[in-house]
C-alpha cells in the first residue's frame, strides 16, 4: 500500500504496474500508512496533513472510522502487534493511544521533543520507539503480566496471550520431581480459543467450574474446561461471592447488581455511590466514604468501616480479612454469630454491626498481591 500527497491510498499487486484499487477520504496530503497486523480485521490506517487519521477496510474499501484530535499533520501511524491500540503521531509534538476496538482516546504523550516523525513498535514487546525532531524515547506501553487466574485447588492456570486463552495443568507434573527456582515448569499448554473481547482480567470462581474475562467494560462467563460461554453483559467492574453460584457486577452510576446461577438476584444503589467492588464472604462497596459490607443474601448493611482499601482478601473459613490500603494494611477477624445475634436482637446502628469485625493489627507496608494459606497471611511488596 502506498500514500501520497494526491490525498489518495494506492493497493498494489508485487510486480503489476497499476494499482488495485483507490482510497479516497483524506482532503489533504498523506503522510503516513500501516496495515493491521492481525488476521481477523482487513484494515489499514492512514494519517494526512488534514490532521485527521482514517482506519479503512480494504476488502470493502470504505472508511470505518476517523480518529480526530491532533492540532498539527499527522507524521507517524501504528497498528501495535501484540496489544489493542492505535499509536499516532502529530507535528503538534504528541503521540495519541487510541483503543483498538472502541476507537476511544486512550492516553496522549507529549515529551516536549519538538514534532513526531516516526513511532516503531516491536513484535513480541511492549515497548514502542518514538522519534522526534529533539530525539528518541523508548516508551513501554500496557503491562507485561498476561491476565492469568489459577483455580482454588491449584491444579489449572488460564492465561491470555492477547485474545487468545491458553490453559496449563500442574497436576500433571512428576510428584517428587525437584524444580529449581526459576525454571520453567514442563507442563503441556492447551490452546482453549480465541476470547470475544481483550482480557484485562481473568478470575476463577471459588470451585473452579466457571472463570470470568473482563475487559473493556465487557464481561464474559466461561465453564474452565471447555471455554463455553455462559453469561455475558457490560460492567464497570466483576466480583465473585465466596458461594460459587454468586457474582456482583457494578454499573456506571453506582449501581451493584447481584447475580445467582446466572440470573439477577437483587440490584441497589449504595447509599454512599460506588467507586469499586470486592468479592468474598460478604459484598465490599468502595466509595469516598470509606468502606461499606453487605450481605450477599439480603444486601443488609453489616458493617461501615472509613477505609478505602485497595484490595481485600478473605480467608477461606472467613474469619479472617486483610483490607490493603496504598501503603498500609490491616488484619481483622469477623463474628458472622455477632452480626446474627444484633439482627435478631434489632441492634443494628447506622454504621452496621459493630461487633463484626475486630482489628487485630496494622502494618505499614504496602501489598502487591495476597493470600490466605489457613490462618497466615502471605504476601509480596514493592520490593519483591
Amino acid at each position: 500500500v502506498s500514500a501520497s500527497l494526491d490525498r489518495t491510498l494506492k493497493v498494489w499487486q508485487l510486480g503489476a504496474a497499476t494499482a488495485n484499487f483507490t482510497l479516497e477520504g483524506h482532503e489533504k496530503g498523506v503522510n503516513c500508512v500501516d496495515y493491521y497486523h492481525g488476521g481477523d480485521k482487513p484494515y489499514l490506517i492512514s494519517g494526512a496533513d488534514d490532521r485527521l487519521v482514517k482506519i479503512w477496510d480494504y476488502q470493502n474499501k470504505t472508511c470505518v472510522q476517523t480518529l480526530e484530535g491532533h492540532a498539527q499533520n499527522i507524521s507517524a501511524v501504528s497498528f501495535h502487534p501484540e496489544l489493542p491500540v492505535v499509536l499516532t503521531g502529530s507535528e503538534d509534538g504528541t503521540v495519541r493511544i487510541w483503543h483498538a476496538n472502541t476507537h476511544r482516546l486512550e492516553s496522549s504523550l507529549n515529551y516536549g521533543f519538538e514534532r513526531v516523525w516516526t513511532i516503531c513498535c516491536f513484535r513480541g514487546s511492549n515497548n514502542v520507539a518514538l522519534g522526534y525532531d529533539e530525539g528518541s524515547i523508548l516508551v513501554k506501553v500496557g503491562r507485561e503480566e498476561p491476565a492469568v487466574s489459577m483455580d482454588a485447588s491449584g491444579g489449572k492456570i488460564i492465561w491470555a496471550r492477547h485474545s487468545e486463552l491458553q490453559q496449563a495443568n500442574l497436576k500433571t507434573l512428576s510428584e517428587g520431581v525437584e524444580i529449581r527456582d526459576g525454571e520453567r515448569l514442563p507442563v503441556a499448554v492447551k490452546d482453549m480459543g480465541a476470547c470475544e473481547i481483550y482480557p484485562q482480567t481473568i478470575q476463577h470462581n471459588p470451585n473452579g467450574r466457571f472463570v470470568v474475562v473482563c475487559g473493556d467494560g465487557e464481561y464474559i462467563i466461561y465453564t474452565a474446561m471447555a471455554l463455553r460461554n455462559k453469561a455475558f453483559g457490560s460492567a464497570q467492574e466483576f466480583v465473585w461471592g465466596q458461594d460459587s453460584s454468586e457474582y456482583a457486577i457494578r454499573e456506571a452510576g453506582s449501581t451493584v447488581r447481584i447475580f445467582k446461577n446466572f440470573k439477577e438476584k437483587k440490584s441497589f444503589k449504595p447509599d454512599f455511590g460506588a467507586d469499586g467492588i470486592f468479592g468474598g464472604w460478604l459484598l465490599g462497596v468502595k466509595s469516598v466514604s470509606g468502606l461499606t459490607f453487605y450481605d450477599w443474601e439480603t444486601t443488609a448493611l453489616v458493617r461501615r468501616i472509613e477505609i478505602q482499601p485497595r484490595s481485600i482478601y478473605w480467608s477461606d473459613s472467613g474469619r479472617l480479612v486483610c483490607l490493603a490500603t496504598e501503603d498500609s494494611f490491616y488484619i481483622l477477624s469477623y463474628d458472622s454469630e455477632e452480626v446474627t445475634k444484633a439482627r435478631e436482637a434489632g441492634e443494628t446502628a447506622e454504621d452496621g454491626v459493630e461487633a463484626a469485625f475486630n482489628v487485630l493489627g496494622e502494618i505499614n507496608e504496602s501489598i502487591r498481591t495476597g493470600l490466605w494459606v489457613g490462618d497466615c497471611f502471605i504476601y509480596t511488596n514493592s520490593v519483591n
